[in-house]
């Protein structure tokens, strides 16, 4: 993991209108390929923050859809989590989520090399209070992007199948 004054750094760049606007172009391509490249261990994004591969079938084409998010593992026991549907501050709900709301019972996650079936839950109401709470103490950045938002940033719970 990189240093606090680097994690700091990072946050204060990745808050930005202009990280918004470059990092989903770049971000996941890089991920993608050295997650293919070290067949699963790696995720060049994960440096700062836990990461997973996220893959689900498309809500409207059924075909699987591979995205590399960042999470926020729940608990001590490697067996759920959060997923923060930020779309890096932009206004759209970004696609993976609308995959997950249609079809996350068939979602699998590749964590830390391994590929896991997980189940996918919408969080809603003092859940989903709690969780975000607990995603703005993880990585402030989140209430930069929520406040440019009009949208409400979705936020899933996966545990496993």
């Amino acid at each position: 993991m990189a240093s606090a004054r680097g994690v700091r750094l990072v946050q204060k760049v990745s808050s930005t209108r202009a990280f918004g606007r470059i990092a989903p172009h770049v971000v996941p391509v890089l991920d993608r390929a050295v997650h293919r490249l070290t067949r699963g261990k790696v995720l060049l994004s994960a440096r700062m923050l836990p990461g997973l591969v996220l893959t689900v079938p498309g809500a409207r084409t059924g075909r699987p859809r591979t995205t590399p998010l960042a999470c926020m593992p729940e608990g001590d026991v490697e067996g759920s989590w959060i997923l923060v549907g930020s779309n890096f501050g932009r206004p759209g709900h970004p696609a993976w989520t609308a995959n997950l709301l249609a079809r996350g019972d068939e979602a699998v996650i590749s964590w830390r090399g391994r590929d896991i079936p997980v189940r996918a839950t919408l969080l809603e109401g003092e859940e989903r209070e709690r969780a975000w709470r607990a995603a703005l103490a993880f990585w402030p950045p989140y209430a930069a992007y929520q406040r440019r938002l009009e949208r409400q940033i979705r936020l899933f719970r996966l545990d496993r199948r």
